[in-house]
């Protein structure tokens, strides 16, 4: 500092030192805009290798993440094993001989559909009928209920079927 070579700022009890720029020759507007242009050109090649480098992370992860070629055949043993048990399931299920004919599916369904609407059909009348002495009732609808002891669908969690 004290040849010259480099310059001194004190702040408070720190002090600092860099190069005296005014020793150094300066540069054309030539030489500038050369530079400017390298980087520009040094930018976009550092924009192409972050670009590349995020898509090689992106690979890497993807193959990370993927089975490996034991874990991979593990897998298919288990499938191969699986899709053998089915097989002889289905195969059970085919020798069986109690199956149901169609005649006898259909009537169940019949005869299912049958006391559904009845069902319906009681439940919406008791409820007609309940709605009725309930205008008159000076109580809530819980407590005559309670009184009378009548159990809802609700109370047992049971709903009718959908209608098919």
């Amino acid at each position: 500092a004290q040849q010259g070579h480099i310059r001194e700022k004190v702040y408070g009890k720190q002090k600092i030192y860099f190069a005296d720029q005014e020793q150094l020759p300066a540069a054309s507007d030539a030489e500038l805009r050369g530079l400017d242009g390298e980087i520009t050109a040094l930018s976009a090649k550092v924009q192409a290798l972050q670009q590349s480098c995020r898509q090689m992370e992106a690979e890497l992860k993807d193959l990370n993440s993927s089975m490996t070629t034991p874990e991979m055949a593990r897998e298919v043993e288990g499938l191969r094993k699986d899709c053998a048990s089915y097989a002889e399931k289905l195969e059970r299920i085919k020798s069986a001989t109690n199956h149901v004919t169609p005649e006898e599916k259909e009537k169940v369904c019949s005869e299912q559909k049958l006391y559904c609407k009845e069902w319906r059909r009681r439940k919406r009348m008791a409820t007609e009928l309940l709605e009725a002495i309930l205008e008159g009732y000076p109580k809530s609808k819980k407590q005559f209920f309670e009184e009378v002891g009548i159990e809802t669908d609700e109370d047992h969690n049971i709903t009718l079927p959908a209608a098919v």
